[in-house]
């Protein structure tokens, strides 16, 4: 009973973990697709939002690698989690603000948010991919 309700427990917090990609693809979808007429599509708000959330999904909450001496080396996944989660909530945070105080603010920095959003969630998908293989 104990194990189902961890078990349980634990998909919640993935599925929370999912929305909450979604949610942050949703802002730079929205940012990024009012600057760039020719994003300013659903199909693109949709793919913003879908890779939000298997890169949240899966690059979040990787399994760590023991610590001991034999894995004494950097952990590769652990990393590019860290720094696609980095990349990936800032775009949404530069998302947000600009939708939010209603900025109007140079082309560069919507290009910057569309890489810096997908180098994010591509590093936490190669992350959580990466993670897994070795379990």
């Amino acid at each position: 009973m104990r194990f189902r309700v961890r078990k349980t427990a634990h998909v919640f917090e993935r599925l929370g973990l999912a929305m909450a990609g979604a949610a942050c693809g949703l802002f730079v979808g929205a940012y990024v697709g009012s600057a760039i007429a020719s994003l300013t599509t659903q199909g693109f708000l949709l793919l913003m939002m879908l890779l939000g959330v298997i890169g949240f999904y899966l690059g979040i909450d990787t399994p760590q690698q023991p610590f001991d001496e034999a894995h004494s080396q950097i952990d590769a996944a652990e990393f590019l989690s860290s720094a696609g989660t980095l990349c990936a909530t800032l775009a949404s945070l530069a998302s947000v603000a600009v939708i939010v105080l209603r900025l109007e603010p140079h082309d560069a920095l919507t290009w910057l948010v569309l890489v810096g959003w997908i180098a994010g969630v591509a590093m936490q998908i190669v992350a959580g991919a990466k993670a897994r293989m070795r379990v």
